[in-house]
Protein backbone atom coordinates (compact mmCIF):
# COMPACT_ATOMS: atom_id res chain seq x y z
CA UNK A 1 0.00 0.00 0.00
CA UNK A 2 3.27 2.30 0.73
CA UNK A 3 4.10 2.61 -3.13
CA UNK A 4 0.10 4.09 -4.00
CA UNK A 5 -0.15 6.33 -1.02
CA UNK A 6 3.13 8.28 -1.45
CA UNK A 7 1.27 9.91 -4.81
CA UNK A 8 -1.75 10.34 -3.72
CA UNK A 9 -0.15 12.07 -0.02
CA UNK A 10 2.01 14.48 -2.62
CA UNK A 11 -1.26 14.99 -4.99
CA UNK A 12 -2.65 16.54 -1.53
CA UNK A 13 -0.33 18.03 -0.19
CA UNK A 14 0.14 20.21 -3.74
CA UNK A 15 -3.79 20.84 -3.54
CA UNK A 16 -3.61 21.95 -0.45
CA UNK A 17 -0.67 24.24 -1.47
CA UNK A 18 -2.45 25.86 -4.35
CA UNK A 19 -5.65 26.01 -2.41
CA UNK A 20 -4.47 28.58 0.09
CA UNK A 21 -2.02 30.11 -1.97
CA UNK A 22 -5.53 31.43 -3.83
CA UNK A 23 -7.22 31.74 -1.18
CA UNK A 24 -4.61 34.21 0.61
CA UNK A 25 -4.12 35.86 -2.57
CA UNK A 26 -8.01 36.39 -2.71
CA UNK A 27 -7.72 37.52 0.81
CA UNK A 28 -4.91 40.56 -0.15
CA UNK A 29 -5.78 41.63 -3.49
CA UNK A 30 -9.17 41.97 -2.58
CA UNK A 31 -9.74 42.88 1.31
CA UNK A 32 -6.22 43.59 2.93
CA UNK A 33 -4.72 46.39 -0.36
CA UNK A 34 -8.26 47.90 -0.62
CA UNK A 35 -8.55 48.44 3.18
CA UNK A 36 -5.44 49.85 3.20
CA UNK A 37 -5.87 52.39 0.26
CA UNK A 38 -9.34 52.97 1.26
CA UNK A 39 -10.63 51.51 -2.64
CA UNK A 40 -13.85 49.57 -3.55
CA UNK A 41 -14.17 47.26 -6.82
CA UNK A 42 -17.91 47.56 -6.61
CA UNK A 43 -18.23 43.74 -5.24
CA UNK A 44 -20.17 44.83 -2.52
CA UNK A 45 -22.84 46.50 -4.47
CA UNK A 46 -22.93 44.37 -7.06
CA UNK A 47 -23.98 41.61 -4.66
CA UNK A 48 -26.73 44.05 -2.98
CA UNK A 49 -27.93 44.46 -6.34
CA UNK A 50 -28.20 40.85 -7.04
CA UNK A 51 -29.95 40.23 -3.17
CA UNK A 52 -32.54 42.83 -4.08
CA UNK A 53 -33.58 40.83 -6.93
CA UNK A 54 -33.79 37.86 -4.85
CA UNK A 55 -35.82 39.37 -2.59
CA UNK A 56 -38.24 40.62 -5.09
CA UNK A 57 -38.87 37.25 -6.61
CA UNK A 58 -38.84 35.14 -3.18
CA UNK A 59 -41.39 37.88 -1.97
CA UNK A 60 -43.61 37.77 -5.08
CA UNK A 61 -43.00 34.02 -5.32
CA UNK A 62 -44.41 33.67 -1.54
CA UNK A 63 -47.48 36.09 -1.84
CA UNK A 64 -48.26 34.08 -4.68
CA UNK A 65 -48.25 30.63 -2.68
CA UNK A 66 -49.90 32.42 0.00
CA UNK A 67 -52.74 33.58 -2.01
CA UNK A 68 -53.45 30.34 -3.39
CA UNK A 69 -52.99 28.05 0.01
CA UNK A 70 -55.28 30.69 1.97
CA UNK A 71 -52.63 31.10 4.39
CA UNK A 72 -52.18 34.50 6.86
CA UNK A 73 -48.55 36.37 5.41
CA UNK A 74 -48.15 38.96 7.29
CA UNK A 75 -49.59 39.93 11.27
CA UNK A 76 -52.68 41.96 10.55
CA UNK A 77 -51.28 44.82 12.40
CA UNK A 78 -47.77 46.12 14.06
CA UNK A 79 -47.08 47.85 16.93
CA UNK A 80 -44.18 49.25 14.66
CA UNK A 81 -45.81 51.83 12.61
CA UNK A 82 -45.74 55.18 14.45
CA UNK A 83 -49.40 56.91 14.62
CA UNK A 84 -49.84 60.37 13.54
CA UNK A 85 -51.31 61.96 15.77
CA UNK A 86 -52.09 65.99 15.28
CA UNK A 87 -50.77 68.22 17.85
CA UNK A 88 -53.29 69.56 19.45
CA UNK A 89 -52.80 70.92 23.17
CA UNK A 90 -54.95 69.21 26.42
CA UNK A 91 -56.76 72.68 26.59
CA UNK A 92 -58.02 72.21 23.35
CA UNK A 93 -59.02 68.77 23.91
CA UNK A 94 -60.78 68.91 26.48
CA UNK A 95 -63.03 71.70 25.72
CA UNK A 96 -63.94 69.31 22.39
CA UNK A 97 -64.62 66.72 24.62
CA UNK A 98 -67.23 68.89 26.87
CA UNK A 99 -68.64 70.45 23.86
CA UNK A 100 -69.60 66.96 22.38
CA UNK A 101 -70.71 65.71 26.00
CA UNK A 102 -72.82 68.87 26.02
CA UNK A 103 -74.62 68.94 22.75
CA UNK A 104 -75.47 65.28 23.31
CA UNK A 105 -77.00 65.84 26.58
CA UNK A 106 -79.22 68.84 25.08
CA UNK A 107 -80.14 65.98 22.10
CA UNK A 108 -81.15 63.63 24.47
CA UNK A 109 -82.81 65.40 27.01
CA UNK A 110 -85.85 67.90 27.26
CA UNK A 111 -85.07 69.79 30.19
CA UNK A 112 -84.43 72.85 30.13
CA UNK A 113 -81.61 73.35 32.52
CA UNK A 114 -78.57 74.61 31.56
CA UNK A 115 -75.86 72.37 30.59
CA UNK A 116 -72.14 73.88 31.54
CA UNK A 117 -70.10 75.27 29.47
CA UNK A 118 -67.25 74.27 27.66
CA UNK A 119 -64.62 75.97 28.73
CA UNK A 120 -65.72 75.81 32.26
CA UNK A 121 -63.54 75.99 34.68
CA UNK A 122 -64.69 72.98 37.26
CA UNK A 123 -64.01 68.97 36.90
CA UNK A 124 -66.58 67.63 35.00
CA UNK A 125 -66.48 63.84 34.51
CA UNK A 126 -66.25 63.94 30.85
CA UNK A 127 -62.36 65.10 31.39
CA UNK A 128 -62.13 61.73 32.21
CA UNK A 129 -62.80 60.51 28.88
CA UNK A 130 -59.58 62.30 27.72
CA UNK A 131 -57.44 60.33 29.93
CA UNK A 132 -58.76 57.20 29.54
CA UNK A 133 -58.42 57.56 25.74
CA UNK A 134 -54.92 58.77 25.88
CA UNK A 135 -53.95 55.74 27.99
CA UNK A 136 -55.45 53.37 25.86
CA UNK A 137 -53.35 55.24 23.36
CA UNK A 138 -49.94 54.77 25.38
CA UNK A 139 -50.62 50.93 25.77
CA UNK A 140 -51.92 50.59 22.24
CA UNK A 141 -49.29 52.41 20.76
CA UNK A 142 -45.99 53.03 23.00
CA UNK A 143 -43.59 55.42 21.21
CA UNK A 144 -40.88 54.04 23.95
CA UNK A 145 -41.29 50.24 23.87
CA UNK A 146 -41.87 50.50 20.35
CA UNK A 147 -38.45 52.00 20.01
CA UNK A 148 -36.65 48.65 21.37
CA UNK A 149 -38.20 45.99 19.31
CA UNK A 150 -36.73 45.35 16.09
CA UNK A 151 -39.07 46.99 12.92
CA UNK A 152 -40.94 44.02 11.04
CA UNK A 153 -40.22 44.03 7.38
CA UNK A 154 -43.39 43.54 4.64
CA UNK A 155 -41.12 41.85 2.64
CA UNK A 156 -39.10 38.56 3.33
CA UNK A 157 -35.07 39.10 2.57
CA UNK A 158 -34.88 34.90 3.19
CA UNK A 159 -34.08 34.74 7.00
CA UNK A 160 -36.61 33.11 8.85
CA UNK A 161 -35.96 35.83 11.84
CA UNK A 162 -37.77 38.77 10.03
CA UNK A 163 -40.69 36.52 8.91
CA UNK A 164 -42.46 35.56 12.39
CA UNK A 165 -45.03 33.59 9.86
CA UNK A 166 -43.26 32.11 7.49
CA UNK A 167 -44.55 28.63 6.24
CA UNK A 168 -43.49 26.28 3.61
CA UNK A 169 -45.19 28.13 0.37
CA UNK A 170 -43.11 25.95 -2.60
CA UNK A 171 -40.44 23.72 -2.63
CA UNK A 172 -38.27 25.98 -4.90
CA UNK A 173 -38.57 28.81 -2.20
CA UNK A 174 -37.71 26.29 0.15
CA UNK A 175 -34.40 25.46 -1.40
CA UNK A 176 -33.55 28.81 -1.76
CA UNK A 177 -34.28 29.32 1.63
CA UNK A 178 -31.73 26.08 2.28
CA UNK A 179 -29.38 27.61 0.27
CA UNK A 180 -28.92 30.82 1.84
CA UNK A 181 -28.37 29.09 4.90
CA UNK A 182 -25.62 27.02 3.30
CA UNK A 183 -24.28 30.76 2.20
CA UNK A 184 -24.51 32.86 5.34
CA UNK A 185 -23.59 30.35 7.89
CA UNK A 186 -20.94 27.64 5.56
CA UNK A 187 -19.28 30.53 3.41
CA UNK A 188 -20.08 34.42 4.37
CA UNK A 189 -19.96 33.30 8.44
CA UNK A 190 -16.03 31.53 8.11
CA UNK A 191 -15.46 34.41 5.47
CA UNK A 192 -16.11 37.40 8.00
CA UNK A 193 -13.51 36.00 11.08
CA UNK A 194 -10.75 37.68 8.87
CA UNK A 195 -11.82 41.33 11.21
CA UNK A 196 -8.68 39.76 13.55
CA UNK A 197 -6.00 40.27 10.79
CA UNK A 198 -4.56 43.84 12.00
CA UNK A 199 -4.34 45.01 15.77
CA UNK A 200 -1.93 47.80 14.66
CA UNK A 201 -2.96 49.88 11.74
CA UNK A 202 -6.34 52.09 13.25
CA UNK A 203 -8.13 52.76 10.20
CA UNK A 204 -7.26 48.96 8.29
CA UNK A 205 -8.52 47.45 11.10
CA UNK A 206 -12.11 48.86 11.13
CA UNK A 207 -12.24 48.68 6.91
CA UNK A 208 -11.27 45.24 7.51
CA UNK A 209 -14.01 44.52 9.85
CA UNK A 210 -16.83 46.88 7.70
CA UNK A 211 -15.65 44.33 5.17
CA UNK A 212 -16.10 41.42 7.40
CA UNK A 213 -20.10 42.39 8.02
CA UNK A 214 -20.27 42.95 4.08
CA UNK A 215 -21.03 46.51 4.71
CA UNK A 216 -22.13 48.83 2.22
CA UNK A 217 -21.82 52.20 3.16
CA UNK A 218 -22.53 55.71 1.71
CA UNK A 219 -20.66 58.56 3.01
CA UNK A 220 -22.51 62.24 2.51
CA UNK A 221 -20.76 65.85 2.45
CA UNK A 222 -17.79 64.54 3.34
CA UNK A 223 -16.27 68.41 4.17
CA UNK A 224 -18.23 68.42 7.26
CA UNK A 225 -16.15 65.00 8.95
CA UNK A 226 -15.33 65.88 12.50
CA UNK A 227 -11.98 67.74 12.86
CA UNK A 228 -9.70 67.38 15.93
CA UNK A 229 -10.48 69.07 18.72
CA UNK A 230 -14.23 68.49 18.21
CA UNK A 231 -16.85 65.70 19.83
CA UNK A 232 -18.83 63.56 16.63
CA UNK A 233 -22.17 63.05 17.93
CA UNK A 234 -24.81 60.55 16.51
CA UNK A 235 -27.69 58.68 16.48
CA UNK A 236 -27.65 55.00 18.04
CA UNK A 237 -28.90 52.10 17.06
CA UNK A 238 -25.92 49.60 17.26
CA UNK A 239 -22.48 48.84 18.57
CA UNK A 240 -20.96 48.60 14.86
CA UNK A 241 -22.19 52.36 14.91
CA UNK A 242 -18.70 52.77 15.76
CA UNK A 243 -17.08 50.67 12.86
CA UNK A 244 -19.62 52.34 10.63
CA UNK A 245 -17.86 56.12 11.54
CA UNK A 246 -14.44 54.89 12.07
CA UNK A 247 -14.03 53.01 8.45
CA UNK A 248 -14.03 57.01 7.35
CA UNK A 249 -11.93 58.40 9.90
CA UNK A 250 -10.51 57.64 13.02
CA UNK A 251 -11.74 58.83 16.54
CA UNK A 252 -11.34 59.08 20.38
CA UNK A 253 -14.46 56.83 21.50
CA UNK A 254 -16.11 57.74 25.23
CA UNK A 255 -18.00 55.07 27.47
CA UNK A 256 -18.07 53.25 30.21
CA UNK A 257 -15.87 50.13 30.80
CA UNK A 258 -17.85 46.82 30.48
CA UNK A 259 -16.95 43.25 31.40
CA UNK A 260 -16.49 39.83 29.51
CA UNK A 261 -15.74 40.70 25.21
CA UNK A 262 -16.34 44.17 25.42
CA UNK A 263 -13.94 44.84 28.02
CA UNK A 264 -11.67 42.76 26.10
CA UNK A 265 -12.34 44.81 23.26
CA UNK A 266 -11.90 48.30 24.90
CA UNK A 267 -8.61 47.34 26.55
CA UNK A 268 -7.20 46.35 23.55
CA UNK A 269 -8.87 49.59 21.81
CA UNK A 270 -6.68 51.86 24.38
CA UNK A 271 -3.47 50.56 23.87
CA UNK A 272 -3.97 51.95 19.87
CA UNK A 273 -5.88 55.30 20.64
CA UNK A 274 -5.95 57.74 23.75
CA UNK A 275 -9.83 56.48 24.57
CA UNK A 276 -11.95 57.57 27.58
CA UNK A 277 -12.88 55.00 29.43
CA UNK A 278 -14.96 55.62 32.92
CA UNK A 279 -15.67 53.23 35.76
CA UNK A 280 -19.47 53.25 36.77
CA UNK A 281 -18.67 54.80 39.90
CA UNK A 282 -16.88 57.41 38.29
CA UNK A 283 -19.91 58.26 35.39
CA UNK A 284 -22.33 59.46 38.39
CA UNK A 285 -19.77 62.56 39.01
CA UNK A 286 -20.80 65.04 35.91
CA UNK A 287 -18.07 67.29 37.03
CA UNK A 288 -15.51 64.45 36.76
CA UNK A 289 -16.57 63.57 32.86
CA UNK A 290 -16.96 67.16 31.78
CA UNK A 291 -13.04 68.07 33.22
CA UNK A 292 -11.74 64.87 31.09
CA UNK A 293 -13.60 65.54 27.83
CA UNK A 294 -13.24 69.39 28.22
CA UNK A 295 -9.38 68.49 28.77
CA UNK A 296 -9.41 65.72 25.77
CA UNK A 297 -10.94 68.76 23.28
CA UNK A 298 -8.44 71.30 24.71
CA UNK A 299 -5.55 69.52 23.03
CA UNK A 300 -6.17 69.99 19.19
CA UNK A 301 -3.78 67.09 18.07
CA UNK A 302 -6.16 64.58 19.93
CA UNK A 303 -8.41 62.89 17.89
CA UNK A 304 -12.65 64.22 17.87
CA UNK A 305 -14.19 62.45 20.72
CA UNK A 306 -17.05 60.15 19.32
CA UNK A 307 -20.41 60.12 21.50
CA UNK A 308 -23.78 58.60 21.22
CA UNK A 309 -25.46 61.15 24.21
CA UNK A 310 -28.73 58.62 23.68
CA UNK A 311 -27.23 56.61 25.93
CA UNK A 312 -28.79 53.51 24.62
CA UNK A 313 -29.28 51.50 21.29
CA UNK A 314 -32.69 52.89 19.67
CA UNK A 315 -33.94 50.22 16.40
CA UNK A 316 -33.16 53.17 13.90
CA UNK A 317 -36.94 54.51 13.52
CA UNK A 318 -36.23 57.63 16.03
CA UNK A 319 -34.28 59.73 18.08
CA UNK A 320 -34.47 59.80 21.66
CA UNK A 321 -33.47 62.41 24.55
CA UNK A 322 -29.85 63.78 24.07
CA UNK A 323 -27.87 64.01 27.50
CA UNK A 324 -26.71 67.48 28.18
CA UNK A 325 -23.21 66.02 29.11
CA UNK A 326 -21.62 66.35 26.08
CA UNK A 327 -23.23 69.58 24.96
CA UNK A 328 -22.01 71.74 28.39
CA UNK A 329 -18.05 71.95 27.38
CA UNK A 330 -18.65 74.25 24.85
CA UNK A 331 -16.67 72.70 22.20
CA UNK A 332 -17.58 72.68 18.43
CA UNK A 333 -20.46 69.66 17.71
CA UNK A 334 -20.11 67.78 14.47
CA UNK A 335 -23.32 65.94 14.39
CA UNK A 336 -24.06 62.81 12.36
CA UNK A 337 -26.52 60.80 11.03
CA UNK A 338 -26.80 56.91 10.47
CA UNK A 339 -29.72 55.31 8.45
CA UNK A 340 -29.45 51.76 8.22
CA UNK A 341 -31.91 50.11 5.52
CA UNK A 342 -33.42 46.44 7.51
CA UNK A 343 -34.00 44.96 4.14
CA UNK A 344 -30.47 42.70 4.48
CA UNK A 345 -30.40 42.67 7.91
CA UNK A 346 -31.54 44.00 11.25
CA UNK A 347 -28.45 46.12 13.09
CA UNK A 348 -30.56 47.38 16.08
CA UNK A 349 -29.29 45.57 19.19
CA UNK A 350 -31.56 44.70 21.35
CA UNK A 351 -29.30 44.71 24.83
CA UNK A 352 -31.62 43.56 27.28
CA UNK A 353 -32.38 40.22 24.70
CA UNK A 354 -29.22 39.17 23.02
CA UNK A 355 -25.47 38.97 24.24
CA UNK A 356 -22.55 40.73 22.59
CA UNK A 357 -21.60 37.02 21.08
CA UNK A 358 -24.88 36.17 19.97
CA UNK A 359 -25.59 39.68 18.60
CA UNK A 360 -22.43 39.66 16.28
CA UNK A 361 -23.40 36.12 15.66
CA UNK A 362 -26.60 37.35 13.98
CA UNK A 363 -24.49 40.39 12.45
CA UNK A 364 -22.20 37.92 10.93
CA UNK A 365 -24.79 35.62 9.63
CA UNK A 366 -27.08 38.10 8.10
CA UNK A 367 -26.73 39.41 3.94
CA UNK A 368 -24.94 43.02 4.42
CA UNK A 369 -25.53 45.92 6.23
CA UNK A 370 -26.06 48.48 4.38
CA UNK A 371 -26.60 52.34 5.78
CA UNK A 372 -25.68 55.77 4.81
CA UNK A 373 -24.34 58.13 7.00
CA UNK A 374 -24.36 61.72 6.75
CA UNK A 375 -22.45 64.32 8.17
CA UNK A 376 -23.69 67.60 8.63
CA UNK A 377 -22.65 71.30 9.23
CA UNK A 378 -20.51 71.39 12.27
CA UNK A 379 -23.07 73.34 15.23
CA UNK A 380 -22.01 75.43 18.17
CA UNK A 381 -23.58 76.89 21.03
CA UNK A 382 -25.96 80.14 20.46
CA UNK A 383 -26.02 83.15 22.84
CA UNK A 384 -28.43 82.85 25.39
CA UNK A 385 -28.81 79.10 24.75
CA UNK A 386 -28.07 76.44 27.49
CA UNK A 387 -27.02 73.02 27.10
CA UNK A 388 -30.27 71.21 27.03
CA UNK A 389 -31.68 73.70 24.20
CA UNK A 390 -28.04 72.63 22.25
CA UNK A 391 -28.55 69.13 22.82
CA UNK A 392 -32.41 69.53 21.59
CA UNK A 393 -31.14 71.33 18.54
CA UNK A 394 -28.61 69.43 17.38
CA UNK A 395 -31.18 65.87 17.58
CA UNK A 396 -34.14 67.75 15.83
CA UNK A 397 -30.87 68.34 13.20
CA UNK A 398 -29.84 64.65 12.88
CA UNK A 399 -33.48 63.37 12.85
CA UNK A 400 -34.62 65.54 9.86
CA UNK A 401 -31.72 64.31 7.86
CA UNK A 402 -32.00 60.92 8.93
CA UNK A 403 -35.56 61.39 8.18
CA UNK A 404 -36.00 59.86 11.79
CA UNK A 405 -38.71 60.44 14.33
CA UNK A 406 -37.59 63.20 17.00
CA UNK A 407 -39.02 62.18 20.45
CA UNK A 408 -38.55 63.72 23.79
CA UNK A 409 -38.43 60.55 25.55
CA UNK A 410 -35.13 59.65 27.70
CA UNK A 411 -33.90 56.28 26.32
CA UNK A 412 -33.51 55.15 30.11
CA UNK A 413 -36.55 54.50 30.41
CA UNK A 414 -36.02 51.23 28.60
CA UNK A 415 -34.62 49.85 32.10
CA UNK A 416 -36.64 52.17 34.12
CA UNK A 417 -40.07 53.63 35.40
CA UNK A 418 -41.24 56.64 34.43
CA UNK A 419 -40.31 59.90 36.53
CA UNK A 420 -42.83 61.48 38.75
CA UNK A 421 -41.74 64.81 36.94
CA UNK A 422 -42.96 63.57 33.81
CA UNK A 423 -46.60 63.10 35.75
CA UNK A 424 -46.15 66.13 37.73
CA UNK A 425 -45.83 67.95 34.82
CA UNK A 426 -49.15 66.81 33.12
CA UNK A 427 -51.07 67.30 36.82
CA UNK A 428 -49.79 70.84 36.86
CA UNK A 429 -51.11 71.45 33.35
CA UNK A 430 -54.03 70.59 33.73
CA UNK A 431 -54.67 72.44 37.23
CA UNK A 432 -53.76 75.45 35.47
CA UNK A 433 -56.15 75.24 33.17
CA UNK A 434 -58.95 75.47 35.75
CA UNK A 435 -57.68 77.12 37.72
CA UNK A 436 -56.84 80.14 35.44
CA UNK A 437 -60.09 79.76 33.70
CA UNK A 438 -61.86 79.92 37.26
CA UNK A 439 -59.44 83.39 37.74
CA UNK A 440 -60.58 84.94 34.53
CA UNK A 441 -64.37 83.89 35.55
CA UNK A 442 -63.44 86.01 38.91
CA UNK A 443 -61.86 89.38 37.54
CA UNK A 444 -64.96 89.42 34.28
Amino acid sequence: MGPFMSPFNNLLCMLLGISFTVWFTLLLVFIIVPAIFGLSFGIRRLYMKTLLKVFEWATVRMERGAKEKKHLLYKPYSLNSIIAKEPTSLEEELKEIRRNCSSRELDGSASTTTSPSPSSSEFEMSDTFYFCRRGIESIVDDEVTKCFTAEELESWNLLTRSNNNFNHISTRLTVLWGLGVVIRYGFLLPLRMKNFLSEKVHLMCYRICVRALTAIITYHHSENKPKNGGICVANHTSPIDVIILASDGCYAMVGQIHGGLMGLIQRSMVKACPHIWFERSEVKDRHLVAKRLSNHVKDKSKLPILIFPEGTCINNTSVMMFKKGSFEIGSTVYPVAIKYDPRFGEAFWNSSKFGMVNYLLRMMSSWAIVCSVWYLPPMSRQEGEDAMQFANRVKAAIARQGGLVDLLWDGGLKRGKVKDTFKEEQQKLYSKILVGTQEVRSRS
